[in-house]
């Protein structure tokens, strides 16, 4: 079995390193050096020690993944003819994916892997900007930054900044959740005598010269809670604060049933912000939604049965579920392949019990939408009609009927001959993949948006309403078109 001698060469200079591994560095007959550019090598070329670098494998690769897989590649080939010695930046064990790599494709293979040593950055680096993790530290990859993933709150250390362009994406990540002037600190050799710190406002990040292997870059903990407002966990605590001990009474006393007619006004206020294409409306209408949904969950949380959580939970599983085509294995070439999908995994989630084609639609759901919901849900089965001029006749069948009622003057069966007439014309909408509610609604709002003008000409005339004629309406009303279409 061969052996690959993994080293750390330290985060500073020559002095620093144990004398068992740099006895190890000097007696070896065959080191592999991931990049060159370390303080340690530059003392150690000096006493003759030769190596060879992965440098040049940089400059073959787009992506650092496809680099290090062919470091560890080579790596692995190299030790097939005999024992080796690797060393790295730092610590094996801290931001190095060459040696998780080298874990993984030796585990089937005649390969001992041996770890000497040697120190991380991160304790140079500590004392370097004299803080305290304990305080909460994130350790995070500069060449795959993840906003979500970050703490703001937390210490935040970021590795792996060689260059301008990795310093540019960092940058710009981090100014998706933190201002432009963002105070941060670019860390470079720390620990050695070539230490060096620097303060920059965050969209200097990519012009600092000190950019290379040794880089790191630390943002600080957010203090200021005005700079938190965009985060989840801020939203949380505030609900929370509203619902607790020393929170508002109007909150307090809120409860699932009590909330229930705000949900609806809100959810028709977003369609409005919507319609009015007014993109900052629109954000502060999804955002009563959202506090809608906070304060369900807080009650949830208060009374001991979920939270926001259990929410967020059952709604992730459930997508993924639901999309096998995207989560899964499965193919869905069109919008219908994936309501057929989504309606037979809904039926076994179900148990598949024996039920109605036509459960599961919400009882409170206003007429024109249920009556749309109805419809879909039959058509799924075949029991619709393939072509439109059957339910033309159907209306005027329908409208016949309406008007033989009115002749007699039943109310009743008027009643339900013109309900008949709207589930028709819902149909005719569904043919013509027009939403009724929705077609409804706009008009609901042209007329309102007609009216008004009416009533604000009249005004301008110093007469009231009641003081015209319905000729002189019908001309305003015919003005009004003009505006409202």
């Amino acid at each position: 079995m061969s052996t690959i001698n993994i080293i750390g060469l330290g985060a500073g200079d020559i002095e620093q390193m144990p004398l068992g591994v740099y006895r190890h560095l000097k007696q070896a007959e065959v080191l592999y050096v991931r990049t060159e550019d370390h303080p340690v090598l530059d003392e150690l070329r000096h006493e003759g020690v030769t190596f060879q670098s992965f440098d040049h494998v940089y400059e073959q690769f787009d992506q650092f993944e496809d680099v290090y897989r062919s470091i560890t590649a080579q790596l692995i080939e190299a030790a097939s003819e005999g024992a080796i010695t690797y060393a790295v930046p730092g610590h094996p064990f801290v931001a190095e994916r060459t040696i998780q790599l080298l874990l993984d494709e030796t585990k089937d293979k005649e390969i001992h892997l041996e770890f000497l040593g040697g120190q991380s950055f991160l304790d140079p680096m500590y004392n370097a900007l004299k803080i305290d993790p304990i305080e909460g530290c994130q350790i995070v990859d500069g060449t795959a930054l993840n906003r979500d993933e970050l703490e703001l709150t937390h210490h935040i250390i970021i590795v792996q900044v060689y260059d301008a362009m990795i310093a540019s994406d960092v940058k710009l990540t981090l100014m998706e959740r933190l201002p432009d002037d963002y105070e941060v600190v670019i860390a470079t050799a720390v620990g050695s005598a070539k230490e060096q710190l620097t303060k920059v406002p965050l969209y200097e990040l990519d012009h600092a010269t000190t950019l290379n292997n040794l880089t790191a870059v630390y943002v600080p903990p957010v203090k200021d809670e005005a700079l938190l407002a965009a985060e989840f966990t801020r939203l949380r605590e505030v609900i929370a604060a509203l619902r607790g001990p020393d929170g508002c009474p109007w909150d307090k006393k809120q409860t699932h049933q009590s909330l229930k007619k705000y949900l609806i006004e809100e959810a028709y206020e977003v369609l409005e912000a919507i319609d009015e294409e007014d993109d900052d409306h629109v954000i502060e209408e999804l955002g009563d939604i959202l506090l809608q949904v906070m304060l369900h969950a807080q009650i949830g949380e208060d009374e001991g049965w979920f939270s926001i959580g259990d929410i967020i939970e059952s709604t992730t599983e459930k997508m993924i579920r639901r999309h096998p085509h995207v989560f899964g294995n499965e193919c869905a070439e069109d919008a219908e392949a994936v309501l057929a999908n989504w309606e037979e995994i809904k039926k076994a989630e179900k148990g598949n019990k024996e039920e109605s084609m036509l459960d599961g639609i919400p009882k409170g759901l206003p007429s024109l939408m249920t009556a749309d919901q109805l419809q879909k849900k039959a058509a799924r089965v075949g029991f619709d009609w393939d072509d439109v001029q059957p339910m033309w006749d159907k209306l005027t069948e329908e409208l016949a009927e309406f008007r033989e009622e009115v002749g007699v003057g039943h109310k009743e069966n008027m009643e339900k001959e013109l309900g008949d007439i709207l589930f028709v014309i819902v149909n005719i909408a569904r043919f013509y993949k027009i939403n009724s509610e929705e077609a409804l609604r706009l008009t609901n709002q042209k007329f309102k948006n007609r009216f008004t003008y009416i009533e604000q000409q009249v005004k301008n005339t110093n007469k009231e309403m009641t003081d015209c004629t319905l000729e002189e309406l019908d001309q305003l009303w015919d003005e009004s078109k003009s505006t409202y279409k």
